[in-house]
This record gives structure tokens, sequence and C-alpha cells, in this order.
């Protein structure tokens, strides 16, 4: 069975820099891996993520929104993720049920149990092996979200500062309720400094193996 990791963290956080990083050492090390996202990951997938982020869909509710991306999901792991690990191939996937329980329950007044439950089934309780949650205050993760995307941000992130705070609370107790499973990193560091700390733990696990 292969390694899964996800990397978490409230936008602006810098997780696609770090994924690309850790895949770049990997390829390095001659280690097979396949790096995906959330929501998305497959063709049915990638549809649904179209729907959830589209700024135009502001009449959703908030239970639409936890069923749609655990259906994306369930989607993406069966034909994705599991087949992977099946063949012993690292995962790195950027987003994973961390996120569900911060943005969805939390973040939209969801019930933490319910919307961890509909994952399990989802995900026939697939869990990662680590997840790495890249921490950075909320007005700095969407200070540099707008100010790389100007005004192209998804419905997601066009919610407000008070909103992104509490899905960072979030991120920060789940963390604290699962240290075994998660290691937190401060992502105001330099860039290196966090590569190099994820990459120092990735290889504990590549040589247990």
């Amino acid at each position: 069975m292969g390694l899964f990791f996800t990397l978490e963290g409230p936008d602006g956080s810098g997780k696609s820099t770090q994924i690309r990083r850790l895949a770049e050492r990997l390829e390095e090390s001659g280690i097979r891996y396949l790096t995906t996202r959330e929501p998305g990951g497959t063709p049915i997938s990638d549809k649904i993520r179209a729907l959830l982020l589209d700024p135009d869909n502001r009449e959703m509710t908030a239970k639409t929104e936890a069923l749609l991306y655990a259906a994306s999901r369930a989607q993406h792991v069966a034909q994705v993720i599991r087949p992977a690990l099946e063949q012993g191939v690292v995962v790195i996937c950027d987003r994973y049920i961390d996120a569900s329980l911060a943005y969805q329950a939390t973040g939209l007044g969801l019930s933490v149990d319910y919307v961890r439950e509909l994952n399990r089934e989802a995900t026939d309780g697939l869990w990662p092996t680590r997840t790495y949650l890249i921490d950075v205050p909320a007005e700095v993760g969407i200070g540099r979200v707008a100010r790389s995307r100007g005004a192209g941000l998804d419905r997601i992130e066009q919610r407000d500062l008070h909103y992104h705070g509490r899905v960072r609370d979030q991120f920060l107790q789940i963390a604290g309720e699962e240290p075994e499973r998660f290691r937190v990193l401060d992502g105001t560091r330099s860039i290196d400094e966090v590569t190099d700390a994820i990459w120092e733990d990735v290889r504990q696990f590549l040589n247990a193996d």
C-alpha cells in the first residue's frame, strides 16, 4: 500500500507551491508518486468543482455544498486515490476530508459529526498517512490570494474574513485533536523552510518502507 499525504491550510497558505516542491523531490529520489487535488481529480469531480467554485451559484445551501464535495471525493477516491495506493504509489493530495470539516462544517455551521460521517461513507474510511497543515492567519492568506488573482476570486474565496478565520481555527483544532496524523507548519516562514520541514518528515515514512 502506498503512502497518502495531504496538504491543508487556509486559502493563500502556499499549499500548491509545497506540493510542487515535494513532487520534485520525490522525482529526484526516483519514487513513484501522484499529485492530485480536491475538489476535482477526475472528469466527474472536475465538473462538480466547477459548480462548487462558480461565483454565480450564490443560492447554494450549506448542505448542498457539503454533499457535492463528498460526491466529488467519492469519485476521486474510487477512481484515482485508492487504485494508486494499491499499486504502491505515493499520493499527494491538495485538500481532503479535513477541508470539508473546516470549510463546510465549522465555516458554514453544519455539524462536524455529520460532515465527518458523510465523508467516511464517501471514502470508505480512507484517511491520510500524514496531513501537513500550512497555517497562516486568515488575513494573510486572503491578502495573498487577492494580490495574485485580483477580481478573479472563486465562490469560497469571496467569503468574508470572519468565515476564513473560523476555517483556520477549525484546522488548528483538528490538528490538535489528531497530533499523530498532523504536522503543523508556519506558513509565514520562508518557502524553503516549509519545504525542508515537509521533506524531512516525508523521508521518515519513505525510509520506514
